[in-house]
Formats: C-alpha cells, sequence, structure tokens
C-alpha cells in the first residue's frame, strides 16, 4: 500500500480520527499508552536479544568466571546466605560473567533505541537532545543499580525453579521483571527529562 492509499484509506482514517480526539481530551492517558506499546516493543526486543547472547555466551568459559561487585556492608542474600552484591553473577549455576554480559548488553542497546522512542514517538520532545540524554544516562545508572541489587533477590529462585531445561524461559521471567521495574520508575522521570518545550526545562 502507497503512502497516498494509506492517507486516504475510510478505514485508517476513521481509527486515525478517533485517537486525535481522545488524545485531545485525554492527553495524559494517551501519552501513558503510547508509552506502554513502545515500551513493551523494546522489552521483545530485549527479550530476543537476551536469549540470543545468553545462548552464544553460555558456550563459552565466561560461565566459570565470577562477576560480583559492589557488595553492601553487613548484607546477606536470604536466598543464598552470602555476602550479598549488587552485580551478583557467581560462576556456574548462576551464570557467571556470560549472564552479566547477556544481561547488561542487552539492556544497554534497549535503552538507547528506548530513548530515541520514547523522545521522538512517546512525548515529542524538541528539547535539546544532548542535555536530555545526559539525565536519561544518569536515570539509567541510578535505575540500572537498584534493579541490579533486586536481580540478586529473585534471579537464582526463578531458575531453580524452572532448572537447566526450561533456562531460555527463565531468561525470559527475569527480563520481564527487570523491565517492569523500569517501566514503573522511568515514566514520571521521563516527563520530567522529555518536556515538550524548552519553557518546560528552564
Amino acid at each position: 500500500m502507497e503512502e497516498k492509499e494509506i492517507k486516504n484509506n475510510k478505514f485508517i482514517n476513521f481509527f486515525k480520527n478517533i485517537w486525535n480526539r481522545f488524545k485531545t481530551k485525554h492527553p495524559e492517558i494517551s501519552t501513558f499508552i503510547v508509552f506502554f506499546i513502545s515500551s513493551n516493543i523494546v522489552t521483545i526486543i530485549q527479550m530476543v536479544l537476551q536469549i540470543i547472547l545468553s545462548n552464544i555466551l553460555e558456550s563459552t568459559n565466561l560461565v566459570n568466571i565470577n562477576f560480583q561487585y559492589l557488595p553492601v556492608p553487613g548484607a546477606t542474600n536470604f536466598v543464598t546466605g552470602e555476602q550479598y552484591y549488587i552485580f551478583d553473577f557467581k560462576a556456574g549455576e548462576a551464570g557467571g560473567l556470560a549472564f552479566f554480559l547477556a544481561t547488561y548488553i542487552t539492556i544497554g542497546i534497549a535503552q538507547v533505541i528506548n530513548f530515541f522512542l520514547q523522545r521522538n514517538v512517546t512525548f515529542k520532545s524538541k528539547t535539546n537532545p544532548w542535555i536530555a540524554a545526559l539525565w536519561y544516562l544518569l536515570a539509567f545508572v541510578a535505575i540500572t543499580l537498584i534493579s541490579s541489587a533486586l536481580l540478586g533477590l529473585y534471579k537464582k529462585p526463578i531458575f531453580d525453579l524452572f532448572g537447566s531445561s526450561l533456562e531460555w524461559l527463565a531468561n525470559i521471567v527475569v527480563v520481564l521483571i527487570n523491565c517492569g521495574i523500569s517501566f514503573w520508575v522511568f515514566y514520571p522521570i521521563f516527563k520530567i527529562i522529555f518536556p515538550k518545550d524548552k519553557k518546560e526545562t528552564k
């Protein structure tokens, strides 16, 4: 279907007009709906990339390399009873450095896509993209530290529940929980980072 045919299509224009009227009457709800849809698109991309990278890296020696950094003083993981780390990727069943790389490479790629999608499509922000990118990076680092700390609590029980034969499904569940945390935290932050005009930024 060509561009002119799409513009003149009565069926498409009917729903387009309904959506435009809804946006006018309920701008906040319509923005959230677009945010919800775009976030889910990014989540699907992240899940697919996570599964692909995990399958590639789990056959390497990276699985046997510990990646446990940023210990929380005086805190123990109530699941394992060991020292609590914000980045807790123990060698062996926990996936070690391989799972860390699979997780955070895909998160990084997903967040780059998410930045442009939310700025240009959801919030239609016209402000300085470099300033927005800086605030986005700071918010991303803060949220990543929080979600990584929580990841140490639910990752092992989920992988134990599904077992080695269903690791791909455990990967999906972990990604969904991780994205769910980011979803609810990022929305109010995006409203600050991506104002529609420069006056709001000031």
